[in-house]
């Protein structure tokens, strides 16, 4: 967190953040807005939000690419779930942090005085640097700067997503918040009989949860479980709290 430094203390600051990214910008000033917050800019032109919005598109798009050869044989719904988890905030807030970008973030004198950032500015932070490399060199700086962290991720969020029974977590939790035990509707199928894909949503109660695809009905009604559990986990209570899920937020 860097507040009211001399200027030969923010160009060293820089030359070490650029040591970090292993990417070196031919416009220092670029990269100082990259590492900008609105709290310590003069206007919010001067801080990196308009950076961190395109930058989160190119983070979409790279991840995008990189899910689309990486598992050729997964269906659009399972890709969109991993992805949904690598470009979340919580994952850009911890690849900042691994970069060790966490020091390099310009904020206000009020937040200075605060413990940890909120782990939107160092996402945000994380996106904009992303666009600045673009912006300054092109996507191929981007490509080698992104291509190991999210090719990582990407088989990260796939492990997790399969190393969890979601039936038998969402029974566990429907029978005890609820008293009801979940079911599962097929809602619709398409393919050929020898490639099929089916639709299916857990239904506890009146309440029908988001379906999910999956090649076969266990593994659609295994992500529909799935589902159901992201939607009731901000709900649980003391009395019986849900597991630890993988962020796909």
């Amino acid at each position: 967190m860097l507040y009211d430094l001399s200027p030969a203390e923010i160009d060293q600051l820089l030359d070490e953040c650029q040591q970090n990214l292993g990417y070196r910008f031919s416009d220092g000033e670029l990269l100082k807005c990259c590492l900008t917050h609105t709290s310590a800019a003069k206007t919010r032109i001067d801080s990196n939000e308009r950076l961190e919005f395109l930058g989160d598109a190119i983070l979409g798009s790279v991840v995008c690419e990189q899910l689309f050869h990486q598992f050729p044989n997964a269906p659009e719904g399972e890709l969109t779930r991993i992805k949904s988890a690598v470009v979340s905030r919580n994952t850009c807030t911890r690849l900042a942090r691994e970069k060790g970008l966490d020091r390099f973030i310009f904020v206000g004198k009020g937040l200075a005085m605060t413990e940890t950032l909120p782990e939107s500015l160092l996402a945000g932070m994380f996106e904009a640097i992303i666009a600045g490399i673009y912006l300054d060199g092109g996507m191929e700086p981007v490509h080698g700067f992104l291509d190991p962290l999210i090719e990582r991720e990407n088989a990260k969020a796939s492990r997790s997503v399969h190393g969890f029974n979601y039936k038998s977590l969402l029974q566990q939790y429907s029978q005890k918040r609820f008293a009801q035990t979940p079911v599962y509707e097929l809602l619709d199928e398409k393919g050929p009989d020898h490639s099929k894909f089916f639709k299916v949503t857990a239904i506890i109660g009146d309440h029908q949860y988001e379906p999910a695809w999956g090649s076969t009905k266990k593994e659609a009604e295994q992500r529909a479980a799935f589902n159901a559990l992201r939607m009731n986990e901000d709900e649980s209570d003391e009395e019986w709290e849900l597991p630890a899920l993988p962020d796909h937020s």
